[in-house]
């Protein structure tokens, strides 16, 4: 079983989702990628094992779409994916998945895994997923964040 870390004060922690990394991986020069891989200094950055299994699964599309060399694909999922933390969704409490399956009713139920590591955590999740968020709207209401509140939450820091 995972046991969650002390949080620091001041600690913002997002568990990201395969959208999110993809969106990344897609555009290293995007908001999103800058924000995984120079966020370090203001989140704690975490996801599922099963990232990284979609990751290969979709390599041939992701070979593809970006026109990339194998060797600059690895680098770049490497930048993208170097300041994240990941977790073995196995070691989290049946208990968990089975309570965030129930309440996730209608959702992809490739999701649970992120949303129960969000609440193992007691992180946000970062999610490009509308279909997800409007899911958990209900369920866990302050649970998710998107790009936009991220930019304007490190637009503060700076003032």
């Amino acid at each position: 079983m995972v046991h969650e870390e002390p949080q620091a004060a001041g600690e913002v922690r997002l568990v990201v989702d395969t959208n999110i990394v993809f969106s990344a991986v897609l555009n290293s020069n995007s908001t999103i990628a800058r924000i995984l891989i120079g966020g370090r200094r203001h989140f704690k950055f975490y996801s599922c094992e099963f990232l990284r299994t979609e990751l290969l699964k979709h390599r041939p599309k992701l070979l593809k779409l970006t026109k990339l060399s194998e060797d600059e694909l690895d680098e770049v999922i490497e930048k993208v994916t170097g300041n994240i933390t990941f977790i073995n969704g196995s070691l989290l409490s049946a208990k968990l998945i089975l309570d965030t399956e129930k309440r996730m009713t209608g959702n992809d139920l490739k999701d649970v895994p992120f949303v129960a590591l969000a609440k193992n955590r007691k992180a946000k999740l970062w999610t490009g997923d509308k279909a997800l968020a409007k899911g958990l709207a209900t369920s866990h209401p302050k649970m998710v964040v998107n790009t936009l509140t991220l930019l304007v939450y490190l637009q503060e820091l700076k003032q």
